[in-house]
Parts: C-alpha cells; structure tokens; sequence
C-alpha cells in the first residue's frame, strides 16, 4: 500500500507542527499565539462535523431571531458562533471577542484572565446557503490587544488592517480546508477526516498572474455607477483588447475569494444605490481577507483605497470590496476615478 503524503516536500506536516515551526518568525514568541490559532482550528473540525451531520442532527432552517445585521439567523451559525467562543473564550489567551452574529463586543467570563489578543470572527460566512448544501466558511482576524490591563474594549477591535497578527478562514465544503497567514506566507490544510487532522496541502500561497474568474453578483448592475459597470464591461472583452474572464459566483464571499485566491482572478461587492456603503463588513470579512490576499500577491481596495489602511469606526461597518488579483484590483480603481470623479469615494478615515 501506497502512503499518500499531501504536501509537495514529501513530509506530513499538521497543522499544528506548522504553527509551531513558524514560531522561529518571532523571537518573543511565547506560544500563545500557536495556541489560539490551534483553538480556531479544533473549532473549525467541531463545525465541519456538525456541518456533515446538518441534515441529520435537525440543525438546517433558521432560528426566527435577526441578527444585528437584520439577516435571519440560521441555526448552524448560531451554533458555530457557541463554538468558537467556547473553545476561545476561556482559555486565557483573548482579553475581548467580537462576532459578526453579535451587536456588542463578547466580553471574556469574568472568572478568565484577560489574555492579549483580540479575536474577531465571521462564525458562518455565506450561511444562507446551508440549506442547499453550497459551500460556507468562517472568516478570523486576530490582533495584539492595543490597553494595557483589565478586559478588553471596542477600541482594541476597531483596529486597521495593518496591525494584524494573524488572519484565516475555514472553508467547509466538498473537503474542509484552513488557510491561514501571520504575515509569512499563506498555507492551507485540507481536513482528514480518517485521522482527524489538518494537513498540510497548499504552501506558499500565491494568487496566479494570469486571472481566470471574476466574482461577482450581476444581478445588482443597474444599481452600479458607471466605473464599476465600465470595468465589469473589460471583464467579459468589452474593450475589445482583453481577454474575458469567465464568471463565478457562489454567493458565499469566504468561498469566492478562495476560488479567487487558487484560480486568480477577481471578486468584488460594489456599494450601489440602495447601499452606497455596500453590504460585506469591514472588520470580520473585508480585512482579514486583504490580509491574506496581500500576503499572497494580491491587493484589496473599497475601489479607491486599500483595505488594510481604512480605520473601523463601527464593528459592524460596511464597505465596498475589490479583492484579489492586484492589476485587476488596481483596474478598478482606475475606472472609478475615471468615471465616478471621486463621487464613489469617501474622504480617507484616519
């Protein structure tokens, strides 16, 4: 019998061993950090299996609550949210948590040392689509805590981009994947479900230089501006000059941007008429994943500015997405400054 081994060096390598090796990166490195990242990752298998017994276990369909971004709440998201913060929360290693699912900040149990970072997380990204058994993922970001002492605040989450630590998501799929970055490179885990472990599959991420999809949903254009219907019209060879790309679109960002991130390409989520401020959240889904895109080659941009140097004012604040190949990216801010004059693009937040 053949052993298969899933990385391109010849060597097994859990997740854990490689959060482990990349301590060498940090010469402070006390292994918390490991820790919390290897707590997001036994989350993520947790999830998986409640994923694949969803049918089954009766957790499909929605709640009947609303969540503060007035979307109903299916009931694997809320299960995942419990998940994560009960593997998180009381180990020690976070001094404040906040969910997409939760209006306010999560406070650590009162009965837990604060610890000195800051996790955010998007439990169950694309949920709607759980009911028909598309793909869905959950999206982190982790930041070193910005007070001194005692619980953290909401001032330690509304953090930019550039101060991260670590970013990652989990997608749950035909396979369960984890992809994660602490600022040296992007690597992906596939999920063994035999042994139980994350292994290594994918390093050294870097989204290719030749683009194949664009992402996006079409359906909204007419609400678009004219840069952004402009650039979508060069997408599919309108120029007469490029190449069209072909379209692709699950409705589960976490999922289009991985397919973005191994394929290249482009996904975006323009503000429009009735959401000029768009509709992904900046700090639990645009952020973290400018992280990783920037970290493997790629830019993003609210089509007039990078990402990872808007500062959140609010948790729960919108924004317009751009991400993934940088000369697509770049692309798109050009015909927006082209053809909106800046009337899509608010003033820099300092």
């Amino acid at each position: 019998m053949t052993l298969i081994l899933p990385s391109k060096s010849g060597r097994v390598v859990t997740i854990e061993r490689h959060i482990l090796e990349t301590q060498k990166y940090y010469p402070q490195a006390t292994g918390v950090l490991t820790n919390l990242l290897y707590d997001i990752a036994l989350a993520g298998k947790m999830i998986a299996s409640q994923m694949s017994l969803a049918g089954l276990a009766q957790v499909l369909g929605k709640t009947g609550d609303v969540n503060v971004q007035g979307e109903q709440v299916m009931k694997l998201d809320r299960l995942a949210d419990d998940i994560i913060y009960h593997m998180t929360a009381t180990t020690g290693r976070v001094a404040v948590l906040a969910s997409e699912e939760h209006e306010e900040i999560i406070p650590v149990p009162e009965q837990t040392t604060p610890g000195k970072y800051i996790l955010m997380f998007d439990p169950l990204d694309g949920s709607s689509n759980i009911d028909y058994d598309a793909g869905v993922g959950t999206i982190f970001a982790i930041y070193n805590r910005v007070t001194s002492e005692g619980p953290g605040t909401v001032d330690d989450c509304l953090q930019t981009g550039r101060n991260l630590v670590a970013a990652g998501y989990i997608v749950y799929g035909v396979s369960t994947m984890f992809v994660y970055t602490t600022g040296h490179g992007v690597h992906g885990f596939t999920l063994d479900p035999s042994i139980g472990e994350f292994l290594l599959t994918h390093e050294n991420i870097r989204i290719p230089p030749e683009p194949v999809y664009y992402s996006t949903n079409t359906g909204n254009q007419e609400k678009w501006s004219k840069g952004v219907r402009e650039f979508t019209k060069a997408l599919h060879g309108g120029n007469g000059k490029a190449k069209p790309l072909s379209m692709r679109y699950v409705g589960a960002l976490v999922v289009d941007f991985h397919r973005t991130l191994l394929a290249g390409g482009i996904f975006y989520y323009p503000g429009d008429k009735g959401k000029p401020q768009g509709k992904l959240r900046l700090t639990y889904e645009a952020i973290p994943l400018a992280y990783i895109a920037e970290q493997a080659g790629g830019y993003a941009s609210d089509g007039c500015q990078a990402i990872l140097d808007i500062r959140p004012q609010q948790l729960h604040q919108r924004t317009p997405l751009f991400v993934g190949s940088s000369s697509l990216v770049r692309a798109a801010e050009a015909y927006i400054a082209k053809y909106d004059k800046g009337e899509e693009c608010p003033p820099p937040v300092e």
